[in-house]
């Protein structure tokens, strides 16, 4: 999670905007953006999230609706009651681990070259922030998987005035401020990957207006002594 502090920077943003100025200079941006956020020492998204209690998961058999179930909540202990195999422990496992096990024990006894997918629906794993031009700023819940599109998604997505190309993704990693910059419609075109979020990034839309002065919440930061490294 973010450090408190950094709402009252966010809060300048919007105050701060006036008519379009250049990005802070210091952030990375193009290929050095997605390599300025991707080191984690814990990687809690996509293939490598380790599923816990709490999470909610969909289990799909393929061609077996009566063994498929939508929205499991795995329990304290990390477990999960299936149909026929019953109660299969799916805590630390990730998707892929739990898929095959599962694959194992229905065709073990019950099904012939069984497919079983698994889906996670909600992951307790924390939140991000996605605050500028956005139509509904704040926190959302984090779903592993999720991508700078999904989160801005959930926010609604940009204002009209929001500058596309000037989208800023926040992330502390050991103890360090991280930052980068990303070109939306670049991204929506598919002309650049889509980088993902992890529990705790802040994502801030620039501003683009007719009138005043662009501000990103950079040009606070040593005012507050928040973020650094970019």
């Amino acid at each position: 999670m973010f450090r408190p502090g950094i709402s009252l920077v966010l809060m300048m943003v919007t105050a701060l905007a006036g008519c379009e100025s250049p990005m802070h200079p210091d952030v990375p941006k193009g290929p050095s953006a997605y390599q300025a956020i991707s080191p984690a020492a814990d990687d809690t998204t996509g293939r490598n999230y380790f599923l816990r209690g709490g999470d909610i998961v969909s289990i799909s058999v393929f061609q077996e609706p009566d063994l498929s179930r939508d929205r499991l909540v795995i329990d304290n202990a990390g477990n999960l009651d299936l149909p026929l195999i019953g109660q299969v422990h799916a805590g630390g496992m990730t998707p892929s681990e739990l898929s095959d096990a599962l694959t194992h024990a229905y065709g073990n006894k019950y099904l012939r070259k069984p497919d079983v997918a698994v889906y996670i629906d909600q992951s307790l794993a924390g939140t991000f922030a996605v605050e500028g031009q956005v139509a509904l700023p704040g926190q959302y819940a984090y779903r592993p998987g999720d991508t700078l599109l999904s989160a801005i998604a959930q926010a609604r997505s940009p204002t009209k005035v929001a500058k596309l190309d000037q989208v800023l993704i926040f992330r502390t990693v050991n103890g360090e401020r991280l930052g980068g910059q990303f070109d939306l419609r670049a991204i929506r075109e598919g002309r650049a990957d889509d980088p993902e979020i992890k529990p705790g990034d802040v994502i801030v839309v620039g501003f683009s207006g007719v009138r005043g002065v662009y501000r990103d919440f950079l040009e606070a930061a040593p005012i507050i002594g928040v973020f650094r490294r970019f």
